[in-house]
């Protein structure tokens, strides 16, 4: 592995920006429209109570993730997240990094287990990706996601426990 993973910060928000854009531009796998602002994606990625990391080489951001409780209070023991690889980038084994790291993280923080709330069906990596490493699809949303060029597609609840993984 060529790139590290690390804690974002501030100064790293101008690649995540880069990022953010043509993940979201054409409409197919994140539920942002096009034209989200980027203080909304700013905001997004370092609100309070998230905690972002980014894969960076020499300086250069490669991909990020966000880690958050999925609900609040009696919901808070289960981990959200979401991940964006830099087009481009994908194939060099990134996001099965930042999905290795973000569990581990996610157990760290004392979370039992990691929900994806919205995982759009069309989008055979992310939903490959997810399978691979341990999560299940447990609930199947009909049409959630209007897609750019496909239209209505189902979204997926995909959930795992954080048993097996080592802190």
């Amino acid at each position: 592995m060529d790139y590290s993973i690390r804690p974002a910060t501030e100064a790293d928000f101008g690649g995540m920006w880069e990022i953010f854009r043509e993940v979201i531009k054409d409409g197919t796998t994140y539920v942002f429209a096009p034209e989200t602002r980027e203080e909304d994606a700013r905001a997004y990625w370092f609100a309070p109570g998230v905690s972002s990391y980014v894969a960076e080489d020499r300086g250069w951001i490669l991909g990020m993730y966000r880690l958050v409780a999925n609900q609040r209070d009696l919901g808070s023991h289960v981990a959200n997240a979401s991940f964006m690889v830099a087009p481009g980038q994908q194939g060099r084994g990134i996001g099965t990094a930042l999905g290795r790291h973000c569990l581990v993280e996610a157990k760290k923080a004392g979370y039992s287990a990691m929900q994806f709330n919205f995982v759009v069906s069309s989008n055979e990596a992310a939903v490959g990706l997810w399978k691979k490493l341990g999560f299940a699809i447990v609930g199947t949303l009909p049409g959630a996601f209007r897609h750019a060029t496909l239209g209505f597609v189902d979204a997926y609840v995909m959930y795992r426990f954080l048993d097996d993984v080592s802190a």
